[in-house]
């Protein structure tokens, strides 16, 4: 069997419908205007609700794209600040090697003027694995005119001796070394003493100063220099000056420590002296 008909109406009667519902809709509202302020007020308890919850939802997301948008900001700001931030310390470093090597080079000028020996500068381009310059190597060897047992300074006074060369290169011990020993006097009253270096010492910024004769008023703060008995080093170099004097055990000698002229721990350019000390 086939299914009766749907009910349906015809699109011209619900056409002819809307338009009556809409000129009768007119007519009251010319007629009666409570009518339309009735329509309107319940429309608005439906609009309005609907129209707040609406303005919510888009200010909400219209803050989450500003948040967005402002997140990027910052993080491509944040990017360029880190850049920058390199770019400064990196430059900030090459200012401090550079004044940290202007100040050694005015300090080599310095003593160039002090001491009037014979020299050739050299820069320091190695060392051994301590903290601090006990044996290191310079730039300039044989063919720059260097040999064994020449003289080395620095800064305002001694380093060291030069112990091995090669044609390009010289290996030098400093006077802090286990195995330095130099035949020193105190600049005031003249008295020979020698001076030992001590590695343990040098962490505290010292290092030996033995046999100073018994009757010598040698005290705190008085300058050891290298001294004109020495059968190595030139005499009148500046080696540091002298610390916690006291009387040996064996009441004949004093000794203590010296505190060096010379930054054992920062070394970079150096004279060699080429004159070497003539002995018999």
């Amino acid at each position: 069997m086939k299914n009766k008909d749907r009910f349906s109406i015809p699109p011209r009667y619900i056409l002819f419908g809307l338009t009556v519902l809409c000129v009768l809709s007119c007519v009251l509202s010319v007629v009666k205007s409570d009518y339309t302020n009735g329509v309107r007020n319940a429309t608005s308890y439906v609009m309005t609700p609907l129209q707040k919850g609406l303005n919510n939802v888009a200010v909400w997301i219209s803050d989450k794209i500003d948040n967005f948008e402002t997140l990027k900001e910052v993080k491509a700001e944040n990017e360029q600040l880190k850049t920058q931030l390199e770019a400064l310390m990196a430059e900030n470093s090459t200012l401090n090697l550079d004044r940290n090597e202007l100040e050694q080079l005015r300090m080599l000028y310095k003593l160039d003027q002090t001491y009037s020996y014979p020299k050739i500068a050299a820069q320091v381009i190695a060392k051994d694995s301590s903290n601090f310059f006990s044996t290191f190597t310079i730039n300039k060897g044989s063919k720059d005119g260097i040999t064994v047992d020449m003289n080395v300074i620095s800064g305002s006074g001694l380093v060291g001796i030069v112990t091995a060369v090669t044609e390009n290169t010289a290996t030098v011990r400093s006077i802090i070394d286990d195995f330095s020993n130099v035949s020193a006097m105190i600049a005031v009253t003249s008295d020979f003493c020698n001076v030992a270096g001590d590695l343990t010492l040098i962490n505290d910024g010292k290092i030996h100063v033995e046999n100073i004769p018994k009757e010598s008023l040698v005290g705190d703060g008085y300058a050891i220099v290298t001294s004109h008995i020495s059968s190595k080093y030139l005499p009148g170099i500046l080696i540091g000056y002298t610390t916690d004097i006291s009387i040996d055990a064996n009441n004949l000698t004093k000794s203590g420590l010296v505190i060096p002229i010379v930054d054992f721990e920062n070394i970079q350019y150096v004279f060699v002296i080429t004159e070497k000390k003539l002995t018999e």
